[in-house]
């Protein structure tokens, strides 16, 4: 048996290739996206540390009125604590860098992650990466913000080999000074916060759709040339094999194929690793070792995919009905009804549910709501395969009566007729534009906040602002503003006074400002006083209206404290870097620089952004999955039907007419679903990203959604053009004799 099934003609040997082939590239795609799966959880579990926000470091006195704000009573440092600060907003050339300021006492046993004893002041450890930076950059550009190096964190705190992190070693009565700072005992293994669920259901919702194509891929290709083995079983019923000994021969002709390009794509999966490991998904790549699967669940794919494909060949081979002669059944199509709909409604009714429970805080359902929103998306997938013939066969019929044309008659009377088999051609791409449209409209999210424009009255977006801390004098700010002039790119240096901290109780609703350095700012109707004010709400990014400026009496100035230092630049990276090293770097500053261009990196919508670059090379495997899906189907069509095209071409019928019936069957189904695949895809993405948080809102798709579209068509028209040589090669005149 196993040399009957391995044995063959050249053409014999040709499918049994494609079939080792396909199959390889399939298990190739399933290892390296299950490995991709596991190496995003296992990356963000490496940075769970970095989101410990601790304990407050100040306590309320017991004697304060409760009523009333004040300053609380610092907590003490002791050996089991960390006083510990996360800079938010430590950027450099638009990158984000992780910055955490920790001040602790001599005998502390708090052990960093990635570092072990905290950093003593003024020394810093850093990534691999971000140090790398520090040595190629000038150090009044990144370097001086940090002070003196100490070491490099270990790769075991880092999500990945691009990384940008630090902590440096501060002062305890710096870190105090804002009040911002927390006490840490401990660091969490947490990576998602309260969020853990709603990350983890989409990531799963996002493997699902990645890999139904691949599973897809693997069932179509062990069906290569099963219109050819027909006919070699047929000659074994011939001389006397059972059809249970065809079957048999069916299932072990694919399993030893199957089985060379299962352990071929295992092989081929592991040589892709690095090159995998190389595709940046929220700013950093993976280490090569996180896409590892484990022989134990390689050798699971492989089983699982030859035993499926064996099974599967041999339940065909039964199910033909292969007698002495051929065929000697015709498998007749239970005609579709509109039943098929319910797996689609009941799949977006789940997901809907799953939805409007996290709106309408049902607490004691919460738990259903990941489970149902996956069932529901399998629902919806599966339910578009299954209402295609439906809806296939409905404008098909109105197709018949439509039809002017030899071509259309004939091409809408075979769909009407067999609505599954001419749905089955195109459902790959379907379900390709489905997973796109899930991609692109997830990859679409901004949050509901927009950098301002520069305008007169607006802080401007190449301006930098550091909050000054309690206690530091006029003097002491307007010498940093003077040194910070002497830097290349900074065009003005403008000191804010005000009663008190901009945050702190005494805090007042207007910065007071010399005149002279309002036009610094941005102001162009400035008053003819000396002083003028302007509401504090200028250096806020989501101050949308420009603000207009106050004159006020000279005297003003008198007894008030610097609480914001404003440097404006040329807009350059490196001025920009410069301005914010100049501020950070300083000792009277309490909140690091900021500008309103920082506002994209602190979105909290990086992370489904960052997965932007994954989304569309899934969208990239399901279009070419799918376009391998319709040539397959479209060939096998051709093949199956040979001596009926054959016996129309006997009758005259020419083959350009023979072409357009081809085309008519997969163009029709394809575009009748194309539209509900769509917006099926833009309403399920819409339905996740509101189950993560509904500030975020969908925008007008990308214009790589279009091109992925267009790719898609492009795809289908040269799918089924590519078989247009079959029609010529197997319609002449010997495909008649089949008597």
């Amino acid at each position: 048996m196993l040399k009957l099934a391995v044995v063959g003609s050249r053409s014999a040997y040709g499918w049994l290739a494609g079939i080792a082939g396909g199959v390889a590239v399939g298990v190739c795609l399933l290892l390296l996206l299950w490995g991709g799966a596991n190496g995003l959880s296992t990356r963000d579990d490496r940075g769970a540390w970095l989101r410990e926000t601790g304990r407050p470091s100040v306590a309320a006195s017991p004697t304060e009125d409760p009523t009333t704000s004040g300053p609380g009573t610092p907590v003490p440092l002791t050996a089991d604590t960390v006083l510990m600060e996360a800079n938010p907003v430590e950027v450099f050339h638009d990158q984000l860098i992780n910055r955490r300021d920790v001040a602790a006492l001599g005998t502390t046993t708090v052990k960093i992650p990635g570092i072990g004893n905290p950093p003593a002041p003024g020394r810093y450890y850093a990534s691999p990466a971000l140090q790398r930076l520090i040595e190629s950059t000038p150090r009044d550009e990144l370097g001086d913000r940090f002070g003196t190096f100490a070491g490099t964190i270990d790769a075991a705190a880092l999500p990945g080999p691009d990384s940008l992190i630090v902590v440096t070693g501060t002062p305890e009565a710096e870190l105090r000074q804002n009040g911002r700072a927390s006490l840490v005992s401990d660091f969490t293994t947490d990576p998602y916060g309260g969020s853990a669920a709603a990350y983890s259901t989409v990531l799963s919702i996002g493997a699902i759709a990645v890999f139904f194509p691949v599973l897809l891929l693997i069932s179509i290709v062990t069906g290569l040339g099963a219109a050819q083995r027909r006919e070699r079983f047929a000659t074994l019923r011939l001389i006397g094999a059972s059809p249970q000994v065809v079957s048999r021969i069916a299932a072990v002709e694919t399993a030893v194929p199957s089985l060379i390009g299962a352990v071929l794509g295992v092989v081929l999966a592991l040589v892709l690793r690095p090159a995998a490991a190389q595709i940046p998904v929220n700013g950093t790549r993976m280490f090569a070792a996180d896409l590892a699967t484990g022989w134990v669940a390689a050798a699971a794919v492989v089983a699982v995919v030859v035993a499926a494909s064996a099974l599967v060949a041999g339940q065909r081979t039964a199910r033909a009905g292969i007698g002495p002669l051929g065929v000697t059944r015709a498998m007749h199509e239970k005609t579709p009804t509109m039943w098929r709909s319910v797996p689609l409604l009941a799949g977006l009714v789940a997901m809907i549910t799953a939805v409007l429970m996290i709106r309408l805080g049902e607490a004691g359902l919460l738990w259903l709501t990941s489970p149902l929103l996956i069932l529901g998306f399998l629902l919806i997938l599966v339910g578009i395969v299954v209402i295609g013939p439906w809806l296939t066969r409905l404008v098909s019929r109105i197709g018949l009566r439509q039809a002017r044309s030899a071509a259309g008659v004939i091409a809408a009377s075979r769909i009407l007729k067999t609505p599954v088999a001419t749905f089955r051609a195109v459902s790959g791409l379907v379900i390709a534009v489905f997973v796109v449209s899930v991609f692109a409209g997830g990859s679409s999210i901004i949050e509901s906040t927009e950098v301002r424009p520069a305008r007169p009255g607006l802080l401007q977006p190449t301006s930098l602002h550091a909050t000054v801390g309690t206690g530091h004098t006029p003097a002491q700010a307007a010498e940093v503003a003077r040194q910070a002039m002497e830097l290349p790119g900074i065009r003005s240096a403008t000191v804010g006074y005000g009663p008190g901290a901009l945050s702190g109780p005494d805090a007042g609703p207007e910065i007071y400002l010399r005149s002279a350095d309002a036009a610094g700012l941005g102001f162009e109707d400035i008053p003819a006083t000396k002083t003028v004010a302007v509401d504090a709400s200028f250096l806020h990014y989501w101050t949308k209206q420009p603000l207009a400026l106050t004159p006020e009496p000279a005297a003003n100035l008198d007894g008030l404290a610097p609480v914001v230092i404003v440097l404006g630049t040329d807009g350059t990276p490196a001025a920009m870097d410069r301005a914010r090293t100049a501020l950070n770097g300083s000792v009277i500053t309490a909140i690091p620089a900021t500008s309103t261009l920082d506002v994209n990196l602190q979105s909290s919508t990086r992370l489904i952004q960052g997965l932007a670059v994954l989304a569309y090379l899934g969208m990239f495997v399901a279009i070419a999955i799918a376009g391998l899906s319709l040539a397959v189907a479209t060939a096998s069509a051709i093949l199956d039907r040979k001596r009926v095209l054959g016996l129309m071409r006997l009758m005259g019928m020419p083959v350009s007419v023979l072409r357009r019936i081809i085309t008519r069957e997969a163009a029709v189904p394809l575009l009748t679903v194309l539209l509900l695949s769509g917006g099926l895809g833009f309403l399920v993405a819409w339905l996740m990203v509101t189950f993560i948080d509904d500030t975020y809102r969908m925008t007008w798709p990308a214009p790589k959604y279009f091109m992925a579209l267009g790719l898609s068509l492009l795809l289908a028209l040269g799918a089924v053009t590519a078989t247009f040589g079959l029609i010529r090669g197997n319609t002449a005149m010997t495909a008649t004799r089949f008597e």
